[in-house]
């Protein structure tokens, strides 16, 4: 964008462009969006930055009225990133997710509605892929024993383990095994 579209911009206070750039006003000292509100300062005051960080690195403080510097704060988005870790730290320690997904603070209902929004994927599913892949690479890399094999992938039994492993592969635990033992 030109510095005259970026201004155009900032007149209109058009909110589709926050984020994509942030002005500063030189006379006050503030870096804003192009949607804020304030009053519209004088063209010759004012310069462009492609995020926030490059505006507060030049020595301009945040707006307090569009909250410039909270621009950058997701905290759905956060709380997302933090629940996939421990999905992927514990998946296989169905208790122990359990009990750390809900000291996060949040309902589990209303923390599998931020992850399906963030990633387009529920946490169960997630978990599954996680628990495939686990005893996919189990199977194909040690010699342990399928029920161990189910148990490290954080599955409650064998049955369940050999069901699910089954409707994703097509194929049997074992079968697997022999056709991907490395």
């Amino acid at each position: 964008m030109t510095e005259e579209e970026m201004w155009r911009e900032v007149i209109e206070n058009d909110e589709s462009y926050d984020g994509i750039f942030f002005y500063a006003v030189k006379s006050t000292g503030i870096y804003c969006r192009p949607s804020c509100r304030s009053k519209r300062p004088k063209q010759e005051n004012i310069c462009f930055f492609e995020t926030a960080k490059e505006a507060r690195d030049a020595g301009f403080c945040p707006c307090k009225r569009c909250r410039s510097d909270l621009f950058d704060y997701q905290p759905m988005k956060e709380i997302a990133e933090k629940a996939k870790q421990l999905l992927e730290q514990s998946f296989h320690k169905r208790l122990e997710l359990d009990r750390k997904l809900k000291d996060m603070g949040i309902s589990l209902r209303r923390m599998a509605e931020i992850f399906k929004e963030e990633y387009g994927i529920t946490l169960f599913e997630y978990v599954g892929r996680l628990r495939l892949a686990e005893a996919k690479r189990l199977l194909s890399d040690t010699d342990d024993g399928i029920i161990d094999v189910a148990y490290s992938a954080g599955f409650n039994g064998v049955s369940s383990f050999y069901r699910f492993f089954k409707n994703r592969t097509g194929m049997s635990p074992a079968r697997y095994r022999k056709e991907h033992r490395i």
